[in-house]
């Protein structure tokens, strides 16, 4: 399982990531706070607070998970912020 911070701060956003994450065959949980939903889920994603970074989690490994971080990349928060 891989960890990252991701940062969907518009509709147009939650849907582009959910349409990405859902082409591949492993499972994604978000977390923000005690919160923790399915990340395919974009009804799951509208309920928590998407003002700020969220937790993904990956459950991949491999060839598998490096495809995956391929995708999220865009939606990764800048060390910076």
């Amino acid at each position: 399982m891989k960890t990252a911070s991701i940062r969907l701060n518009s509709i147009d956003k939650v849907r582009a990531f959910v349409t990405d994450i859902s082409k591949f065959d492993c499972d994604f949980d978000l977390v923000s706070g005690r919160y923790v939903i399915d990340a395919k889920s974009i009804m799951g994603i509208f309920s928590l607070d998407l003002s700020k970074e969220i937790e993904l989690n990956i459950h991949a490994d491999g060839p598998l998970l490096d495809s995956v971080m391929e995708v999220v990349s865009r939606y990764l928060v800048d060390e910076e912020e």
